[in-house]
């Protein structure tokens, strides 16, 4: 899923019955997080400065929550290894995928983005793990769609008119977010005693510390010489996302987790596309071509039937 919604494992927990509302904490954790593209768009800012005021503000959001329910696990050995290569991880997932915003529709870098699950599948391959021959179907149907969801090539094959839309590269940096999710899902999996609000602070607050080279001289220059970037506008798209779209998103999605049972999270996790899609189509006004709307159906029907399979 998502930044991804599926930011960490849920903990290992007695989940209650779904219907002491599971069910639509998932369904507002992921009607949210395919509204997030629209706030970086609208934001206007660089992603690398989006991305590093959501650690900031994520990291606080989630610590506040931590302390107020005394949930805290120390970190022990090489878990703070663990930790710092997730977060980093973690955020520079964020910004291919802000990044991705800017060159491909949010719709297309959104789905292509949701083939993960088989970026996971290539990284437990390469570190031994044996892959079930039934998946692999569903990794060539996902790699098409990635194909023709990149608007490079059509329906009746290699599409010259798209080549230089740039849609490529949106789809390229969506692939790339996808693996780095990947890598932050694998680190995480070591941590499985800590709760789960408590790895994604400490992941935020890790990659947002190394982001904080880049991003802290950008937003001096920023201020220095286009000081109309930093506006009222901007910084409520921010602060919006920073607190509504990942500390308090993130503990409904938690909860959720707690809650319901691999196969309904699975199944509702395809919120996110669609709302994403909506939110291109509606405020956007971007309509996919024949090629990528066949492309985006097959990445979901591919995914779909992964997780139907069982997880990796």
């Amino acid at each position: 899923m998502s930044h991804s919604p599926s930011l960490t494992s849920a903990t290992s927990t007695t989940r209650p019955r779904a219907s002491q509302g599971g069910t639509w904490r998932m369904l507002l954790a992921m009607a949210l997080s395919g509204t997030i593209g629209l706030l970086v768009v609208e934001s206007a800012l660089p992603p690398l400065l989006v991305v590093f005021a959501r650690c900031v503000l994520g990291a606080l959001g989630l610590g506040l929550w931590l302390a107020w329910r005394r949930e805290w696990v120390a970190p022990q050995g090489r878990e703070w290894l663990w930790l710092a290569g997730g977060g980093i991880a973690l955020v520079l997932n964020w910004v291919a995928l802000f990044s991705a915003y800017h060159y491909s529709s949010i719709a297309v870098a959104t789905v292509v983005y949701h083939v993960q699950p088989f970026m996971l599948l290539a990284l437990s391959a390469l570190q031994g793990e044996p892959v079930e021959r039934r998946k692999l179907p569903w990794l060539l149907l996902a790699l098409l769609g990635v194909a023709l969801s990149s608007g490079l090539v059509g329906l009746d094959g290699v599409d010259a008119s798209h080549a230089g839309t740039g849609a490529w590269i949106g789809v390229a940096l969506a692939l790339l977010a996808a693996a780095l999710y990947a890598g932050t899902t694998v680190a995480t999996r070591r941590l499985g005693h800590m709760p789960s609000a408590q790895i994604a602070m400490l992941q935020m607050l890790a990659g947002g510390l190394v982001l904080s080279l880049w991003a802290l001289p950008l937003l001096t220059h920023i201020a220095a010489a286009s000081p109309q970037l930093l506006s009222a506008r901007a910084a409520s798209m921010v602060l919006t996302l920073g607190l509504v779209h990942t500390a308090f998103m993130y503990t409904v999605m938690y909860a959720a987790f707690q809650r319901l049972p691999a196969p309904a999270i699975a199944a509702l996790s395809f919120v996110y596309p669609a709302m994403a899609l909506l939110v291109d189509l509606a405020w956007f006004g971007a309509v996919p071509s024949a090629a990528q709307w066949v492309g985006m159906g097959c990445i979901v029907v591919a995914v779909l039937g992964h997780r139907l399979t069982g997880q990796s």
